[in-house]
């Protein structure tokens, strides 16, 4: 490579670190990472590269093709600056404290200081084990790699907060996985993804200290994080400055869940080593997009009992989750109602946000108490037939006041699954909602063409459809890379009608429905 990436790993100097130097499972005490070194692979071959975040770093796309990118994001090299390290966390898992977990399978390389002054911690996930894989190989396979590398930017171009992805690459070795947890392993090719984000740091991290009563170190923590991402929130070492912290915190998760919502994204395992610190959406692994509208959907089979990360539960899933993290932090407030009073303003963050964003959705100048009424009608409607969320608002963004109720409901027809479905009944209550939209939407200074324009750049045309990912994983399984790409453009302008693009934008195949990958999905990565 010819960039010289500048490295300040102030997380690694800041902070102490494991001083057991060889990599073997073990409870790590004392310490908030372990150096340890990516296991080298044989041969890799890279998949794709995301040119929006290799900008962010200062690559340009010559680095980006040598031989030098390929060797240094497999884990077979370090660049002059690299520290390699994995993160001692802990987390709360499916509502039960789960003790040490840690990355498992995912190694920092270092911290990169741009030329705007802008930090990005590049992370190798499925790059080997390390002290914190427990009873796993650390490694990943493509399936998993390629749903991580393709939501990441898809997420980034939605406009939602989430970590970045750099670059996606095969290791030419066979990694074997058990996709379903029913007995019958099977190899797959293996695969790394090159993550990127200011920091990795997640509620986690203070909830295990605490849990360990390692008060001193959870100090120098905060302090380290209040320092390096929150530093409006006051000087360091103060009780104020905690809460201060906890209240942006709060405020980032809340908008963080709504443009979840907006977009119909599940991120299906909710657990808190799985919530940023900075409000990001982090650790892709089950997530789903609704395809068909369905609030009680969770897109992980390890869920499906209980459904505790559905779609319709990850505001509350989002607030239980900062509990956890107020109760790690409660040590270095030392008194309850301050921390309680923040917590309890995640439900007016998120109301007021989800209001505002339903109100943007339907293209309406801004939110009114009476449109309660109105959104409770949509969500019914939305469930009378099984019907294409995407689609649906889409096709609502070309209703209007002039048009018939058979030219209304025409409008709407791609959306839905199954014709025989819309009864009479069902039409009938559709057109009756629609209508009171129109009559709704009316009084806003806006045209027919302005509502549209305006309800077309908060609801996208092209989201990451589970079955199209599914796609692009068979096609480079077999070593075409051509789906991977295209269809990591076509995400790149999710609200813009593209030419000749338009199956990307096309409803789940009937064959989808209950192929795996396609409706439901597991952990094993």
């Amino acid at each position: 490579m010819q960039t010289q990436l500048q490295f300040d790993n102030r997380f690694l100097a800041e902070l102490p670190g494991d001083s057991e130097s060889r990599n073997f499972v073990r409870e790590v005490l004392g310490a908030c990472y372990s150096r340890v070194q990516p296991t080298p692979v044989r041969d890799p071959k890279l998949v794709a590269v995301s040119s929006e975040t290799a900008n962010l770093l200062g690559i340009d796309s010559k680095d980006c093709a040598s031989e030098t990118f390929l060797q240094v994001l497999a884990g077979n090299k370090l660049l002059p600056g690299m520290d390699p390290f994995a993160m001692c966390y802990g987390g709360h898992q499916f509502g039960n404290w789960a003790g040490q977990l840690g990355d498992g399978r995912a190694i920092n390389l270092g911290d990169v200081v741009t030329d705007r002054q802008k930090r990005y911690a590049l992370q190798l996930k499925g790059a080997g084990p390390t002290p914190y894989s427990r009873t796993a190989d650390g490694l990943a396979v493509l399936r998993s790699s390629l749903r991580e590398f393709l939501c990441s930017e898809a997420m980034h171009h939605l406009g939602v907060p989430t970590t970045r992805a750099l670059s996606l690459a095969l290791t030419g070795e066979e990694v074997v996985r058990d996709i379903l947890y029913d007995g019958h392993p099977q190899a797959e090719p293996g695969a790394i993804v090159c993550r990127v984000a200011p920091t990795f740091l997640r509620f986690g991290n203070f909830e295990l200290l605490a849990s360990r009563h390692e008060i001193k170190l959870l100090q120098d923590l905060a302090d380290y994080t209040v320092k390096n991402h929150f530093p409006e929130s006051g000087p360091i070492g103060k009780a104020n400055t905690y809460i201060e912290w906890f209240q942006t915190v709060v405020q980032l998760t809340a908008t963080m869940i709504v443009e979840w919502m907006r977009v119909g994204f599940v991120h299906g395992v909710m657990n808190t080593d799985n919530m940023s610190i900075l409000g990001l959406t982090i650790d892709y692994g089950p997530y789903g997009w609704l395809e068909n509208y369905d609030p009680n959907w969770t897109p992980n089979t390890t869920d499906a009992a209980g459904r505790r990360y559905r779609f319709g539960q990850q505001p509350a899933i989002a607030q239980w989750n900062l509990l956890q993290f107020a109760n790690a932090i409660y040590p270095l407030v030392g008194e309850a109602k301050p921390l309680e009073n923040a917590l309890s303003e995640f439900a007016s963050l998120y109301e007021s946000g989800s209001q505002q964003m339903m109100a943007d959705k339907l293209g309406l100048l801004e939110f009114e108490s009476r449109d309660t009424a109105l959104f409770d009608g949509l969500g019914k409607v939305l469930s009378l037939a099984e019907t294409d969320m995407t689609l649906f608002y889409r096709g609502l963004a070309e209703v209007t006041q002039a048009m018939s109720p058979t030219a209304r409901l025409n409008c709407l027809r791609d959306a839905f699954y199954d014709e025989s479905e819309l009864t009479d009944p069902v039409t009938n209550e559709i057109s009756g909602w629609l209508n009171d939209y129109l009559e709704r939407a009316a009084p806003d200074p806006f045209s027919d063409e302005q509502r549209r324009d305006r309800m077309n750049q908060v609801n996208p045309l092209y989201v990451l459809r589970n079955y199209r990912a599914q796609l692009a994983i068979d096609a480079a399984a077999e070593g075409d890379f051509a789906s991977v790409t295209e269809l990591l453009d076509v995400l790149r302008k999710p609200y813009t009608r593209q030419p000749d693009r338009e199956e990307y934008a096309a409803k789940r195949p009937e064959w989808a429905r209950h192929r795996v990958g396609c409706s439901m999905l597991s952990c094993s990565s």
